[in-house]
Parts: C-alpha cells; sequence; structure tokens
C-alpha cells in the first residue's frame, strides 16, 4: 500500500512490519494515504533515506500504537515547475473512480505546492450476526440471527496548498492549508429472528437504517526551520489549527411480526440528527544541537488544546406527531496536553545510543448538558525511550529498544450517545474510558543490510478495546469500548527481501506472536489467547524495459481481532502490470486485488455472557485500471515533508473516510 516497489528500490523495506499491531494495519487510513500518495509521487531519485521507526523515540508525541515513518529527501537546487495527474477507474461489483493532481514550482526562495484529490466510492457490506442470550444460571433461554446487507456511497474531496520561502541558505517558514469535503450515505437493511431456548420463531423484526453524514475539515500550519549556528543547531517551530465539521442524519423504521407473519402494533419510526463540531489549536518547536564530541542533544515543547461539542438529537413517531426521544444527549469534551522531551544521542566506535524521556501532562473534562453531569480528570506520565546499536561486523547489525507509549480514547467513542445500526443492535460511547498504557522492547537483528529478524514483547495495561454487552430481556446487543486490565504481545518476525533473477525481485515477511487479553470485566474472568502466524509475499518481475509486473499476497491464521472477535483464517493474492508510455512520462497500470474474492470474515466471540458468531462479506474484489501523467522537471526536490502538531489529535477524530 506504500509503494513496495519504491521501498525495495532504495533498500528501506527491512522493518517495514513489526508486529501484529502493524503500521498498515492501523485505523488511520488518512496518514497512510498520505504517504502512500507522497511516495507515488516522488521520484526514486530523489529520496535519499526512508526510516521506519517501530519504537520512534521522545521528540514524537507518545500517542499511537504503530511506529512513524520519516521520509527524508536529497538537497536539490534545480529549479522549475513539475507535477503529475492521475486517473483510476475501479470496478468491482460496483464502479468507483479516484482522480488526483499534484503540482510543485521552486525557485531560489520560493516553493509552491499543492495538490487536490477526488474519489467517488460505491460498496456494499454484508453481515450476518448469530447471538445465544443466558440466563443466571448459564441456560440458553433464547437466541436470534441477523441479517445485514448494505449499500454504501462516498463522495471525496481532499486539496492541500503550501508555500516555503527561504530568507536565506539557513532560515525557512512555511504555511501549508488543508481542506476536505466528504459525503456519505449508507442503506442497510436488517432481518432479524427472535428464537425460544428450542430454537422456534417468536419474532421477526425487519428494519430499514438510512444514513447520511457530511464530514468537513479545514487546518493550517504555519512553520519555521532555521540553522542557528555553524555547527548545525536546528530550530523547529510549528503553530496549528484544525477545525472539523460532521452532520450526521440517520432514520430508522422497524416493523414487527410475529410467528405467524402478521405485523404487531404500527412500525418504529426514529428521526436521528448528529451534529459534531471539533477545534484543535497547538503549538511545538523542537531543538537539536550537534556537540564536538559526537553527542546530539535535542530538546521539545507542545501544547495542544481540542474542544469538542457534539449533540444527538432523537425524534421518534407517536400517532401523527414527532415527539422527542429520551435517548437525546448533548456532550461537550475538552482537553489540554502539554508536553517537554528530551533525547541525547551519540555514535562511537561500532556502538550508537540514543536516550530520551517525555514528560506529558493532560487535563480533561466532559460534561453531559442534558444530565447536568461532569467529570475531570488530570494525570501525567513519564515516557523513556532507549535504542542501542551495535555494529558487529560488515554484514550484522544488532539493535535493542525499549519505549513507553500511550493511546488516549478517540473522541466519538467518549461520547455517551446511541448510534442505531437497528432496533436491536447498537453502539455507545463510554466517557468513563480511560487512556492505555504500553511498554514495548524489541531486539532486532539486520544481516548484509537486507534480512531483519525482530523480537519483541509489549504489555499494554487498561487496554481499549470495543466489546459487546447484551440485554437478555429485551434481546438487545450493543458495542461499546471499555479497558480490559492487560494485553500481553510477544512474537518473531523475518523481513527477507529476495532476488531470483535479475527480471525477478520481492520480499517475504513472516510473524509467529501471540496475543493475550486479561481481565475482569462485569464481575467474570477474562481470559483470551491465541498464536497467530501472518505471511506475506510481494514479487516483481522486470518483463522488459518499461513494462513490470507484481504479484502479491497474504495469509493470516485464526487471530484476535476488534471486540476480542476469534477471526478464522483468512488470505488474499493480488496481481497487475504496469507499462511506461509517452516517452516514460505516463504510467499505465492494471491490478487486480483479492483475486480468488477470498477476503471474506467470519469468528465468533465468547466472554462473560457474551456468546455471538459471525460472518461476512465486502466488495473486496476490484479490477484497477490508473493512468499517469508525469510533467515538468522531473529531479526537481520535492516539497519539504513535515508532520504537523495535531497530527495525533487529529488521529482521533472519525472523518468519514473510505479506504481507496
Amino acid at each position: 500500500h506504500l509503494g513496495i516497489g519504491k521501498l525495495n528500490k532504495i533498500g528501506a523495506i527491512n522493518t517495514y512490519y513489526s508486529k501484529e499491531r502493524r503500521l498498515v494495519l492501523e485505523k488511520r487510513s488518512d496518514v497512510l494515504k498520505e504517504y502512500r500518495t507522497l511516495l507515488k509521487n516522488m521520484p526514486s531519485s530523489s529520496i535519499d533515506q526512508v526510516e521506519i521507526m517501530s519504537n520512534p523515540p521522545a521528540k514524537y508525541d507518545a500517542a499511537g500504537k504503530a511506529g512513524v515513518i520519516n521520509i527524508k529527501t536529497k538537497k536539490n537546487i534545480i529549479k522549475g515547475a513539475n507535477g503529475n495527474i492521475s486517473t483510476s477507474y475501479i470496478q468491482g461489483v460496483y464502479a468507483k473512480t479516484t482522480e488526483a493532481i499534484n503540482l510543485n514550482y521552486r525557485n531560489n526562495k520560493i516553493n509552491v505546492f499543492g495538490n487536490y484529490n477526488y474519489s467517488h466510492w460505491e460498496g456494499f457490506g454484508n453481515l450476518n450476526f448469530n447471538r445465544n442470550f443466558y440466563d443466571s444460571t448459564k441456560q440458553i433461554v433464547s437466541s436470534s440471527d441477523q441479517t445485514s446487507p448494505g449499500n454504501f456511497t462516498a463522495n471525496n474531496h481532499r486539496v492541500k496548498i503550501g508555500l516555503d520561502y527561504s530568507i536565506n541558505k539557513k532560515h525557512v517558514i512555511g504555511v501549508v492549508l488543508n481542506g476536505s469535503d466528504n459525503n456519505q450515505t449508507e442503506d442497510r437493511k436488517s432481518n432479524s429472528n427472535i428464537r425460544d431456548k428450542m430454537g422456534i420463531i417468536n419474532t421477526n423484526l425487519q428494519s430499514i437504517n438510512a444514513e447520511n453524514g457530511v464530514y468537513q475539515n479545514a487546518s493550517g500550519n504555519l512553520n519555521y526551520k532555521g540553522v542557528l549556528d555553524s555547527s548545525g543547531t536546528e530550530l523547529n517551530v510549528d503553530v496549528d489549527y484544525a477545525h472539523y465539521v460532521q452532520r450526521n442524519n440517520s432514520l430508522l423504521q422497524t416493523n414487527t411480526f410475529d410467528a405467524n407473519g402478521n405485523m404487531v402494533g404500527n412500525p418504529l419510526l426514529l428521526d436521528g440528527k448528529l451534529p459534531s463540531f471539533i477545534r484543535i489549536y497547538s503549538g511545538k518547536a523542537d531543538f537539536a544541537h550537534p556537540f564536538k564530541n559526537g553527542i546530539k542533544l535535542e530538546a521539545g515543547v507542545k501544547t495542544s488544546i481540542v474542544k469538542s461539542n457534539n449533540k444527538v438529537d432523537y425524534l421518534r413517531q407517536q400517532g401523527m406527531m414527532w415527539v422527542p426521544d429520551s435517548r437525546s444527549n448533548h456532550f461537550i469534551y475538552e482537553e489540554n496536553i502539554n508536553a517537554g522531551y528530551v533525547t541525547a544521542s551519540k555514535e562511537f566506535k561500532k556502538w550508537n545510543l540514543q536516550l530520551g524521556l517525555r514528560v506529558e501532562n493532560t487535563q480533561s473534562k466532559g460534561i453531559q448538558v442534558i444530565s447536568d453531569t461532569t467529570f475531570t480528570r488530570s494525570y501525567t506520565n513519564l515516557f523513556p525511550n532507549i535504542n542501542i546499536g551495535y555494529h558487529l561486523n560488515s554484514k550484522n547489525d544488532i539493535n535493542l529498544s525499549y519505549s513507553r507509549r500511550i493511546n488516549r480514547p478517540d473522541y466519538e467513542n467518549l461520547n455517551p450517545f446511541i448510534f442505531f445500526l437497528d432496533s436491536l443492535t447498537y453502539e455507545q460511547g463510554n466517557p468513563n474510558l480511560k487512556p492505555e498504557i504500553n511498554n514495548n522492547i524489541e531486539l532486532s537483528h539486520v544481516f548484509n543490510g537486507k534480512f531483519t529478524t525482530t523480537i519483541n514483547y509489549s504489555r499494554t495495561n487498561d487496554v481499549i478495546t470495543p466489546l459487546l454487552q447484551q440485554n437478555t430481556a429485551n434481546k438487545t446487543t450493543y458495542k461499546t469500548t471499555d479497558n480490559v486490565n492487560t494485553l500481553d504481545n510477544v512474537g518473531i518476525a523475518i523481513s527477507a527481501p529476495f532476488s531470483i533473477k535479475k527480471w525477478w525481485m520481492g520480499n517475504v515477511y513472516a510473524n509467529v506472536l501471540n496475543n493475550h487479553y486479561k481481565g475482569i470485566y462485569q464481575n467474570d474472568p477474562l481470559n483470551v489467547s491465541i498464536t497467530s502466524f501472518l505471511f506475506n509475499i510481494t514479487n516483481t518481475f522486470t518483463i522488459k524495459k518499461g513494462l513490470t509486473a507484481e504479484l502479491s499476497g497474504f495469509y493470516r491464521s485464526k487471530g484476535i481481532g476488534e471486540g476480542l472477535f476469534i477471526v478464522n483464517p483468512i488470505y488474499t493474492v493480488n496481481a497487475g502490470i504496469s507499462k511506461s508510455i509517452l516517452h516514460n512520462k505516463g504510467t499505465l497500470k492494471l491490478t487486480v486485488r483479492d483475486i480468488f474474492y477470498s477476503l471474506k470474515f467470519n469468528g465468533y466471540t465468547r466472554y462473560s455472557d457474551v456468546d455471538a458468531k459471525f460472518n461476512g462479506n465486502r466488495d473486496s474484489r476490484t479490477a484497477n485500471l490508473t493512468f499517469t501523467y508525469r510533467f515538468g522537471k522531473q529531479n526537481i526536490a520535492a516539497a519539504r515533508k513535515r508532520t504537523t502538531g495535531t497530527t495525533e489529535e487529529e488521529n482521533r477524530i472519525k472523518k468519514g473516510e473510505n479506504n481507496l
């Protein structure tokens, strides 16, 4: 997804994965899209180094579960303009399209850049869900089986413009503006049978849930980078603001039938409006000073403020009138994080050492306006980071690292609102969520600069995970997010690039890991453990100059998914062919994803009084035809890639984006 061929070409793929909770599976797909777009549109000749840090140093926010990708470009003073345009047509059961344009202009003092992306997405998702309900003696008293086919559409617009101005050779100021507008609709039908303990249907519910949502964002970044002296002392300053507006509307209609198929009572109609407004302010400064003895000292500070205002207004039809429903709510959330860090690093002889410490203080406040209840939290955490590298000889390098990190709840998960999927299934937020703390230690060995073996162990306390809860009397199930006591993760991973022939190159990745959740949930012991195996292979074939092909696939054995669901094995195979055209300025690429339509998921979960099975599928088998045309001088240096001060805060927002 991030451009494996390009990363292989520059020899930067050997630590692409680290463990099961790896970067490519992070739900924050907007960040991955930005890196993927950047790599796709950047000539390999302009890339100096790609750092993939599974345990990022104290300079980076302590928030997050995954690593950091740091793309360093080569110094380049060539002036002029360049850019590219691309268009893709994707055909599965439904058609999808994407279009993009990227522009870059550079002269002695100014670098102006920008891009625009549009995508139209349409697809489906089918889910079948079976549940058993128990009494206090653990005997089955009833069950339900539910089928929920759904159709989805989305139209997404993203725009980014920026300007860097070089005051002189040592000082640069810049500004970046981003905006997005995403519109989505979802129509889901549900058919639910409620059965007695003998399996005989006594009630049937048929629901239609029509939803539409608008997700809009505007953000800006003002930055400064300066080299303060001849030794290379640097100062970087970022000031950021981001504003998100989300408006969701839903209309749920449910008809109830008895065992003979006769309608019972009047249809239930529930109309919901769920507006949300989020503002983020951030400022940070990073200072780096190299000493003559080879020690490099880095230090910095950051502050961020988040203000979130969320409402849900439900109206229920009663006769010929619409009346307010008791599930309406209004939740205001405010958060302030202040952080500081210091890092020291040194390379000597065969060793390199980096020690860092980050401190973060969090102040948060939540207000439920209708019930007039308030909670406040204040906590301070220390996040040490240690990295030790040893160059054994010309072919062997060893690295040992330890880091402590934090993962705060997404803002949506803190909202105590009820979001209906159908009349028997809904989601509800949890304002009592605490952040999870992760301690991770990792030992890696690199042979010949290519073959990497990594052993890791991590323990996460107060694990944030989606969980199911059931109401036996009402036959309802709802998903919430809660803190499970601990998660222990231990694994070993091997990554090996290979070259069988000059025309056949690739990369193999294998990972064996164990995830073990343990704790108490609803006064019942929780103990879920499973060992999984993951295998991924990518093959690149050079048929002739300007014509290449790719064959890739992965297999994952039984594992633990969201909500402590045990997910059965899954695999997929993808293929593609690419041809350079128009004097190497254009590329035509055809790819087929999930050739055997194998990305169908199924599994089960059992804990406390929850006993559920599920299976489903989506529009995963697609053919993708992409045309890209590059114009201008392709050896012009790309614009500076920088991580803004609001990145981690924005990652905790649902943006309504698809995963094209």
